[in-house]
Order: structure tokens, then C-alpha cells, then sequence
């Protein structure tokens, strides 16, 4: 996600916006509902990034009929090239006048999927680096959150931000306050890899998030542009970033892989580095395995075939320089995203009041299908895999079904 990322051309092609206003009128014409999809975490944790504006954007709902994808993780957020402290796409279209993105984001939900928007990514000038302190900057990330509706978003910060010690306290500010006033919001804080884990800028930011008390679902790292080469040494990589996290947090290796995440990347790297379905597949076995929290990848406008499949080795951003079916990558975020988690007990510390029997509810548990809680002096079941997800507070999308007072 680096290099590439940097090759931006922040306008929109004639073409996306034509068609975006096209769709957005066929959208008011048809009352069609603009409520957002709410997908279980678990496709949060698996979208893998699409560029709607660059790079050849592939058409989303090919890509879920071809796949069974549903989640998109929709980059970047960025401040506007000539300064200030408002969201723009890429740096040039306000998310304010949107229509393009948004018509995109209608069709994948129209089709049952939803996404959640990338903040950063390598190049252009942040947010965190604009906007006065941390809440101007949630301010900000906010607009974005109301405007698309969304359940999800992820913060990725890597260079030139993350040398930046105060737009980095901003950032990780911002984001601590959308988590509180956003009940329910997916957040996933993104970072360059090394194979100690992460470097000492990535070490900073983590100890920004627990100087200022902010977790995310989860922290992943990108284990490519260095030095990286297959499986072997991404798989090494989050092993260490495992430590890390630990030291960092006091976790136990389990909670510290269940807040850890993987962003790969397919085919050939801007260093030249390789990596194969092969490799995907054994990073994937590990993500499951541990019972790691996210498995994404940069990127989808990437997941298909150049001419010559090599493509004379260069590393392009419209395909993926090694031989593939399209979408083949894609395939594996639909896999982590089906794969059952094992079951945790929850705890069994018995409720402190009245007569409910099922455990009480704890932010920190893994619980599956059918398992029982209790909760606000009601027993909940839930529907699928959940953690942190407050019994009763996201409504009629919720993962929790109430069986009423106990």
C-alpha cells in the first residue's frame, strides 16, 4: 500500500462521475433506502481495499457476484491538496458534494453488501496533519461517518504521518472519540510492518493509543515493502508484532491476537517482493488459527491478470503482475470472513441483581451462535460470532436477540 498509493491522481475520471450521478438519480427517482447495511464484524475485519476513484476501478458488484464478497474497505480520506480541515477523496472531491462514491457505495448495498472508508494510506496530507488538535479531526472523520452512514472505518497511518508526533496524538484522538460517540463503530488502525513486527514509529503510535486509553478492534500491519518474501516472513512478522502488542497493552497472546490484523499485499510489491495465492493461503491458515480479528489486502483494483501475466516485471495498480483468475485474492477475505471462530466461555461470573441465570455480558468474550448472556436484566442470545458488541445497541441489525427480562 505504499508507493502505489503515492501514484494518485486525485481526480476523478469523467466517466466515474458521470456515472455516479447517474446512479444517484436512479436511486431518488426509485426511493430506493439509503439506510446502511450493518454486516457482521466479521466482513469488516475481511474488506479488502478498492480505490473508486483510481486505478481502474473494478465494478464492486461483479467482483460480489463473482466472490460472494460484501464488504469493501473504500480508500482514501485525505485532507484537500491546498489545506484545511475538511474531508476530501484523495485529496480533490469534497465528500461534501459526493455523489460518485456514494452512488458506489448504494450499489454494493443494494446487493447486501456495505463498506467501511480508509483514512491516510502513503502520500498526500492527512487530516491528523491539518486540523487543529483531536477533535477538529473527529470533527472531520465525522462528516465522513454521517455522510456514507457507515459502521466502519479504518486508520491508516504509515509515512510521511506517522513521523509527525502530534498529527499521530490527533489521529489516535479522533479516533478514540468516534469509537464513543459512535456506539457499534468497526475500527481498524492500519501500519507499516518490519520483521521485528513494526518499526519505531509504529511502536510510537502504539504507545499513543495507550497513553490516551483508545483500543481498537484491532491493530494490523502490512508485511510487504520490507524486505518480505512469501509466507514465511509475513507469518514472522505478525508473530513478533504479537509481542508488541502484548508488551505494550499487558495483554496474553490471545487477546493480543484477537486485536491484531493482517493487510497484505497481492502479487508484486513496489519492491519487488512476491506474493502468491499460495502465500495467501498460509497466511490466511495463520490468521485463523490464532484467531486473529482482520485479514485484508491492498487491493481489489490489483486482483486481476496483467498482459503478459508478469507484466515485464513492474508492479502495476491496475493488476497484479503474477498469474491469477480475476479476483482470486478476493477469495480469501470471503474465506476468513466465513471461517467459524472456536468457541470461548464466556465469563461466569454470576449477574450482581435479580434472577438472570446466563452469564453476564463482558466486552472482552468471544461469543458464537446461541450462546446466552445477560444484560440490562435481559437474557440475550446471539445470532453469529460477536465480540464487543453491546447487547441491544444496534437495533434490529444487532447480533444480540432479546428473550426478554430476567
Amino acid at each position: 500500500m505504499r508507493r502505489l498509493r503515492a501514484l494518485l491522481s486525485g481526480v476523478a475520471t469523467a466517466a466515474l462521475a458521470t456515472a455516479g450521478l447517474a446512479a444517484f438519480a436512479a436511486q431518488q427517482a426509485s426511493g430506493a433506502s439509503a439506510d446502511a447495511t450493518a454486516l457482521g464484524n466479521r466482513w469488516y475485519a475481511a474488506a479488502p481495499y478498492l480505490m473508486p476513484h483510481d486505478n481502474n476501478p473494478p465494478d464492486a458488484g461483479a467482483i460480489m457476484d463473482a466472490t460472494g464478497l460484501k464488504a469493501f474497505q473504500l480508500a482514501f480520506i485525505l485532507a484537500p491538496n491546498g489545506g484545511g480541515c475538511s474531508p476530501t477523496w484523495d485529496g480533490t472531491s469534497p465528500v461534501s458534494s459526493d455523489t460518485a462514491v456514494g452512488s458506489v457505495i448504494s450499489a454494493i448495498r443494494a446487493k447486501g453488501g456495505d463498506v467501511s472508508v480508509s483514512i491516510g494510506g502513503y502520500g498526500g496530507t492527512k487530516l491528523g496533519q491539518t486540523c487543529s488538535d483531536a477533535a477538529a479531526t473527529a470533527a472531520a472523520y465525522q462528516q465522513v461517518i454521517t455522510k456514507y452512514q457507515l459502521k466502519a472505518i479504518d486508520f491508516d497511518l504509515e509515512e510521511p504521518e506517522y513521523e509527525n508526533t502530534a498529527a499521530i496524538a490527533r489521529e489516535i484522538g479522533a479516533a478514540k472519540i468516534l469509537q464513543q460517540n459512535n456506539p457499534g463503530l468497526y475500527v481498524s488502525v492500519t501500519t507499516a510492518a518490519t520483521a521485528d513486527g513494526t518499526g519505531w514509529f509504529g511502536k510510537q503510535m502504539l504507545n499513543e493509543a495507550k497513553a490516551q486509553g483508545f483500543t481498537p478492534n484491532n491493530f494490523s500491519i502490512m508485511p510487504f515493502d520490507g524486505g518480505f518474501n512469501g509466507a514465511a516472513a509475513q507469518t514472522s512478522a505478525l508473530t513478533n508484532f504479537n509481542s508488541i502488542l502484548r508488551s505494550t497493552f499487558g495483554w496474553d497472546e490471545a487477546t493480543a491476537y484477537a486485536h491484531e490484523g493482517f493487510s497484505g499485499m497481492n502479487g508484486r510489491s513496489d519492491t519487488g517482493e512476491y506474493f502468491t495465492q499460495a502465500d495467501f493461503q498460509t497466511v490466511l491458515d495463520f490468521a485463523t488459527s490464532h484467531h486473529m480479528d482482520r485479514f485484508t489486502f491492498w487491493s481489489l483494483n490489483r486482483d486481476r491478470q496483467c498482459t503478459p501475466p508478469d507484466n515485464n516485471g513492474k508492479t502495476s495498480g491496475t493488476c497484479s503482475s503474477v498469474a491469477q483468475s480475476a479476483w482470486d485474492f478476493a477469495k480469501y477475505s470471503v474465506k476468513f470472513a466465513g471461517v467459524t471462530p472456536p468457541t470461548t466461555t464466556p465469563p461466569t461470573t454470576p449477574p450482581p441483581t435479580g434472577s438472570c441465570t446466563a452469564a453476564a455480558w463482558s466486552s472482552s468474550a468471544v461469543y458464537t451462535g446461541g450462546t446466552t448472556v445477560s444484560y440490562g436484566g435481559h437474557t440475550w442470545k446471539a445470532k453469529w460470532w460477536t465480540q464487543n458488541e453491546t447487547p441491544g445497541s444496534t437495533g434490529e441489525w444487532g447480533v444480540w436477540q432479546d428473550l426478554g427480562p430476567c
